[in-house]
């Protein structure tokens, strides 16, 4: 170590000397890289040598202290820290960090970046909340850690409502301050027709094997700017909402239909992983399998006529107090109809929650509720 600082000084006093001198501008450029060169290796090696020290330690014995970490009574986000903070250590701790987590459909709890676009549990929902802000058009959801509405929540996604020709469109974002295509965050999109009744989402991240790319004009440009490989490049049509038309003008709520992708759980991935017996490589081959990905078709839930208060209700148990169109239920149109999949309510002047379960994932959830927000004339 103490010749590679020698040798750098010596570079730097070469460089010195070589700016005084004329006609020495190509040496000056030669040392300057070959300075950077030797400085960028020495950090790279201690780097390598720190990540080394930590995957030293015997698989079994990282994926115990992991276990332990996810067991101990973290049934919140403050507590779920740990965790990351285990997966952050070298990409021997993030490999089995992977392998023991479980999913939010196993657990109910959303962990890392990844948890956002996974189904939800199906036992309960994941009780969320979204807050507006009109001055610039954007929504922030949350993950709510108690039952009261005064919860400030854990951040999970954002979103930026802005027009783009005849159309409005909504760029969803994992930074609330990096609300555009070009980030590292952002993960999808959300764009509606003319009359605001129909809308596709877009996910920044192919649903399958072979998924072809939206061929819009603003994909292809997107694309043409891409500067990094950790930058999304295009962008995958994974669901339609569509919004019926009220031809009579008659009185009633808004009527929804939805055609989404969504993951088909197995049995395997349902199952609580098993400590110990297992390989590190086929718990790893595991979490690298995409699943297989299934139609899912929802549609709101009628509402009834309430006589003596004159208006449409829904039960939304408590998790809604404030009486407004954009309020909905959706259930599956196979299966049962009293089992809401999400549902969207109003709670005060620019806060609304937001509950959903299985198949649904955050993000499908939030791209859906994004397309309550709006005057649709058409449909009212």
């Amino acid at each position: 170590m103490s010749s590679r600082r020698a040798l750098l000084s010596s570079f730097s006093a070469e460089m010195s000397g070589a700016r005084d001198k004329p006609g020495t501008i190509s040496g000056v450029d030669d040392s300057i890289v070959e300075v950077d060169d030797v400085r960028g290796n020495v950090v790279k090696e201690e780097l390598e040598e720190q990540e080394e020290t930590w995957s030293r330690l015997l698989p079994e014995l990282v994926a115990e202290v992991v276990r332990r970490v996810e067991s101990g009574g973290a049934e919140r986000w403050p507590r779920r820290r740990d965790v990351v903070a285990c997966a952050c250590v070298c990409r021997r701790w993030r490999d089995v960090t992977q392998s023991v987590v479980r999913s939010p459909l196993s657990c109910g709890q959303i962990t890392f970046r990844s948890s956002l676009k996974q189904p939800g549990p199906k036992d309960s929902p994941m009780q969320c909340f979204i807050k507006r802000n009109k001055k610039n058009s954007t929504f922030l959801l949350y993950l709510g850690l108690t039952q009261s509405f005064a919860d400030k929540g854990k951040f999970l996604l954002a979103a930026r409502r802005y027009r783009n020709r005849a159309h409005i469109e909504y760029a969803i974002s994992t930074d609330p301050e990096d609300l555009f295509q070009e980030s590292n965050s952002y993960v999808g999109k959300l764009r509606s027709d003319f009359l605001g009744t129909k809308y596709q989402i877009y996910d920044s991240q192919a649903p399958y094997e072979g998924a072809k790319a939206s061929n819009s004009r603003s994909t292809r440009r997107f694309g043409s700017k891409r500067i990094s490989p950790q930058v999304p490049s295009a962008n995958y049509e994974t669901g339609h909402v569509h919004y019926k038309f009220n031809l009579l003008k008659s009185r009633g709520p808004r009527r929804m239909h939805c055609t989404l992708q969504s993951p088909i759980s197995s049995s395997s991935t349902e199952q609580d992983p098993q400590p110990s017996d297992r390989n590190e490589d086929d718990a790893t081959k595991s979490v690298m399998n995409k699943p297989q990905i299934g139609t899912v078709v929802l549609k709101n839930k009628a509402p009834r006529w309430h006589e003596h208060l004159q208006c449409w209700c829904l039960n939304f148990h408590g998790r809604v107090t404030v009486a407004s169109v954009k309020n909905f239920q959706l259930v599956s149109t196979e299966g049962d109809e009293e089992t809401v999949i999400l549902q969207f309510g109003k709670v005060g002047d620019d806060m609304f929650t937001m509950d959903y379960r299985h198949p649904l994932s955050a993000f499908q959830a939030f791209a859906i509720c994004l397309t309550s927000f709006g005057t649709k004339l058409a449909c009212e």
